[in-house]
């Protein structure tokens, strides 16, 4: 296959669903772990087409939803200080513990919506009477851009520039997923993108620890239903193997040139999830050889504690625990224009998709 196109054929997903049907003969619990998977099967109705014993349960994977609400306060805080900040647009409607940060914009804060952290460095280099920060939200698909502006700033001694960094990795959150007393994952569909960059290396322990098959898939209707395939008939035969879907963009070793730049900027440590809480080793924090384009460092952020919303159920819903659906707020109280939670807000959190898309909204 060449084109796009054919991984939306309605014909082939059929057939391959058919399969599915087939090969079917117990109930298994299979989590997509990306939001931008979960939004595909909401969005093409793949849930609704799968066999009643196959239950998609939905991951962490939108780093937009991981961010903790205490770091937005400290984007938010800058902001009142007088620093520019930047961000992509998805971030700038999340909720903090009290506001968001266009909330701040329009009580005169300098928020700059952007493309890519590259311009951040440019926005620095036209005021340089003014501190720029431009926050890094992402998984690792995030991190060569967050790393190349680093080091572009760097080499043109643009030191009115830093980044907020919170980048997150995926597999040990998939590792304390399955490591939670009320997990229930058979299986997982892992991540494309975030495979396309790192490759499929880190994968193959979590395979071997605790015995779960990982597929490795696309986003499309077509990627996901054969990556759905692919884990059943592992499931059903018994067997448990790393297996990569998604070949046409995801090679064994990931890219090397996007790889080198994130080692050169950062290094894996702790981080604190949304919903979830601290996971060691789960993220990249700016070595110290960058620190001048830190932050945190050079405005002395302290990463606090997430505080719990007890009438958001975001950490059941990333932990997989609970569906969107399973929320007493979802659909009422907590809707897009004005979310309790960020899987809510996010374009690719789960009750987004679910709240545009799913036939099955509580009235």
């Amino acid at each position: 296959m060449k084109y796009l196109s054919e991984y939306r054929n309605l014909e082939a997903t059929k057939k391959i669903l058919d399969e599915i049907h087939k090969i079917t003969t117990r109930e298994w619990n299979i989590m997509e772990i990306c939001g931008g998977q979960t939004h595909s099967l909401v969005k093409n109705g793949i849930l609704e087409l799968l066999p009643k014993k196959i239950k998609m349960i939905h991951g962490p994977g939108c780093p937009v939803c991981v961010t903790p609400a205490s770091l937005i306060d400290k984007a938010i805080e800058l902001l009142n200080q007088g620093v520019i900040v930047c961000s992509f647009g998805d971030m700038i409607r999340v909720p903090g513990s009290k506001k968001s940060l266009l909330e701040a914009k329009t009580h005169g804060g300098d928020l700059r919506i952007l493309y890519s952290p590259i311009e951040a460095v440019s926005v620095a280099k036209e005021n340089p009477d003014k501190e720029v920060v431009f926050f890094a939200v992402g998984f690792e698909t995030t991190a060569p851009a967050n790393a190349l502006s680093v080091l572009l700033a760097k080499k043109e001694a643009v030191l009115n520039f830093s980044i907020l960094a919170s980048q997150v990795l995926v597999p040990p959150a998939m590792e304390a997923i399955l490591e939670d007393k009320f997990c229930t994952i058979d299986v997982f569909l892992a991540a494309g993108h975030v495979c396309a960059i790192m490759g499929i290396q880190e994968y193959y322990p979590l395979v071997s620890k605790f015995k779960i098959p990982i597929i490795v898939t696309g986003f499309e209707p077509l990627d996901l239903v054969q990556g759905i395939y692919m884990a059943v008939k592992q499931l059903e035969n018994g067997k448990y193997k790393l297996e990569n879907q998604y070949v046409r963009i995801v090679k064994e070793h990931g890219n090397k040139l996007a790889i080198e730049a994130i080692q050169k900027v950062f290094e894996v440590g702790k981080r604190e999830w949304r919903g979830i809480g601290e996971i060691p080793n789960s993220g990249y924090v700016i070595k110290s050889a960058y620190k001048k384009f830190d932050a945190a460092v050079k405005f002395n952020i302290q990463h606090n504690k997430e505080t719990k919303n007890n009438a958001c159920i975001a950490g059941e819903i990333l932990k997989g625990i609970k569906k969107p659906i399973e929320c007493n707020q979802f659909a009422k109280t907590c809707k897009p224009a004005n979310p309790l939670g960020a899987p809510m807000v996010s374009s690719e959190g789960a009750c987004a998709a679910y709240y545009h898309f799913s036939t099955n909204l509580n009235d």
